[in-house]
């Protein structure tokens, strides 16, 4: 996990590296001021007592030792400003990288990867639990450098001192290492709940934003509000846990600090007023350097508490992200890719589809097709009969589980992706517009486009009037979502974004379903004329919108139980028949 999380320090190796070199530093100077302290101390204690010898003048001795600890403390501060700047400049590095990763690594997922997070998942983990890990690489590379060398120094100049009186600390050193190991084992799996829990949180509010227009239609405000609360509520309670734990870290330290305090005042203080029996002589200066060294231990002991505490709240995050990066997509490009497709052909055969996640259940089921280049193919079948799922297969947004598909005479995985899905437009169920201008998110189709070919495919999309009937026309801003626009109109811009890739094959999944007969029969009357090449595919409810079709497939369970033209089904096929009537019927009581 560490070394997949490191890959993301990239460019900001420098900086990371400075860090620790500034902090030790640091360090140094800083163990080395209570030193130089004892020293000033004891020559201001033989200046008062006329008994004792000294070399040297006492005031310049004084005023060396003076102006040293200014120096030692000023070189200090410049390193430990120097390494607080490289901390920030390289954590704030490595998070922008690991969401850059993230971000990359989901971009090549392909529909099966997809279906292993949810949305609101995702933007957790690139958001909060990338909050979390940065804090903890800053920690990690700043005080976890900081705390042990520190406490290495300390205890040695403490040594040097006293050997006896630092004694002292070593023997709270496993009374507090086994509290916080204790501590670790108890609060991580409560962490690990809580970012699960965050999880549930985004998608209470993620789906209430995007289904406001619902929530207020139905009234459910007070559903949703509970629902959050519910959400949120459960937050607060793990993370209440938590603290409750990682809490006990604070008393622990304190009795170390105090209970090593006392000792050293007690057993030092008694060498100084003359009781040299237990630790030796001792002089008032050395005593109050050590005291101060106790400081610096215990402080050290205290950072280190705070490193494992956040290292134990991020290691849940990091395990998360590490499984987003480590997510690989399982439809690649094969090595020697084909390059070209020649012409909109489809062929499938003998093929078997399951979901990943159901593998033992077939959504498609011997499905044997054979599709002309140019020809134009309705597919017609109930919710849940597997339409969808069948034209996925063409561009490879999945893999057949069984069988293969060809374009253009060619398995499609033996073609290169890009130029695969760049032969073939799919326009999903879910119309998807992008914030920006009409003609930006048209360019998604060709980022070339002129702005005559983009006149052109909204002529031929039926998108034409109602983009010219808005003041700023193909400069209008789309709002988040395509909020302001209709869902007809949604319909038709992308189906216009579609004809720009000047497609091979171009797929309609049920994409006129928000728009009038009228205008559904202009597209496709526009599709026959200017575009007599390019294999039409038009899964629809309506059987109106694909009785012209050359061929029609009728789909029922995941099977083909029908394949034919308008005439053929209505003759032959039951299930096309019970549709045909009933929509007819329909038609005819509704005039």
């Amino acid at each position: 996990m560490i070394k997949k999380l490191s890959k993301s320090i990239g460019e900001y190796k420098k900086q990371t590296i400075l860090t620790p070199i500034f902090v030790t530093l640091e360090v140094i100077f800083d163990v080395l001021i209570p030193y130089v302290m004892s020293k000033l101390l004891a020559v201001i204690e033989n200046a008062g007592d006329p008994n004792a010898v000294t070399a040297g003048d006492p005031i310049k001795q004084i005023l060396g030792y003076g102006g040293l600890l200014v120096v030692f403390a000023l070189v200090a501060l410049y390193f430990g400003a120097m390494s607080g700047r490289m901390a920030a400049i390289s954590s704030a590095g490595f998070a922008k990288n690991l969401r850059k990763n993230m971000f990359y690594s989901v971009q090549n997922y392909s529909f099966n990867n997809i279906d292993k997070f949810s949305s609101s998942s995702l933007i957790t983990r690139m958001t909060t639990d990338v909050n979390w890990v940065q804090m903890a690489f800053q920690m990690v590379i700043r005080i976890a450098v900081r705390a042990p060398l520190n406490l290495i120094f300390t205890l040695i100049m403490s040594f040097m001192l006293n050997a006896k009186l630092a004694l002292v600390f070593l023997a709270t050193i496993p009374l507090l290492a086994v509290g916080l190991l204790i501590i670790m084992k108890l609060a991580f799996p409560v962490f690990d709940k809580v970012f699960k829990n965050y999880d549930r949180l985004n998608v209470v509010v993620q789906e209430n934003i995007r289904g406001m227009r619902v929530v207020k239609t139905y009234v459910r405000e007070d559903e949703e509000t509970r629902k959050f609360k519910e959400a949120s509520g459960q937050i607060h309670k793990d993370f209440v846990k938590a603290e409750r734990i990682v809490a006990f870290n604070n008393p622990l330290m304190n009795l170390a600090v105090y209970a090593s305090t006392v000792l050293i005042c007690w057993f030092g203080t008694k060498a100084v007023i003359g009781d040299a029996t237990v630790v030796g002589g001792f002089t008032a200066s050395e005593l109050s350097t050590l005291i101060t060294y106790v400081t610096q231990v215990l402080m050290s002991l205290m950072m280190l508490s705070m490193i494992f505490v956040q290292i134990t709240i991020a290691e849940a995050p990091a395990k998360r992200i590490c499984e987003v990066l480590d997510e690989h997509s399982d439809i690649l490009s094969p090595e020697n890719a084909v390059n070209e497709v020649i012409d909109g052909s489809i062929e499938f055969k003998d093929v078997n589809f399951s979901y990943k996640s159901k593998k033992d259940k077939l959504c498609l089921t011997d499905v044997d097709l054979k599709i002309e280049s140019g020809q134009t193919i309705g597919i017609i079948g109930g919710t849940g009969s597997s339409k969808t799922t069948l034209i996925q297969l063409i561009p490879r947004l999945y893999d057949a589980t069984e069988g293969e598909v060809k374009v253009g005479g060619v398995n499609v995985k033996e073609y290169d992706l890009k130029v695969l899905r760049d032969a073939v437009s799919v326009v999903l169920q879910k119309n998807v517009l992008f914030s920006g201008t009409i003609k930006e998110n048209l360019r998604w189709g060709n980022e070339n486009a002129t702005d005559e070919e983009i006149a052109e495919a909204c002529e031929l999309a039926q998108a034409a009037e109602f983009i010219n009937s808005f003041p700023d026309k193909y400069d209008t801003l789309i709002d988040q979502g395509g909020a302001n626009v209709s869902g007809g109109q949604k319909q038709r811009l992308c189906i216009a974004r579609a004809l720009l890739k000047k497609p091979k094959i171009l797929i309609l999944d049920d994409s006129t379903s928000a728009v009038d007969t009228r205008t559904d029969a202009l597209i496709r009357k526009g599709f026959k004329e200017y575009i007599p090449t390019t294999t039409k595919i038009i899964i629809a409810q309506r059987i109106a919108s694909v009785q012209d079709a050359d061929k029609i497939i009728v789909m029922e369970g995941g099977k083909v139980v029908g394949f034919g033209n308008h005439d053929e089904l209505l003759a032959t096929n039951e299930i096309y028949q019970e549709v045909y009537y009933s929509q007819n019927k329909g038609g005819s009581e509704n005039e």
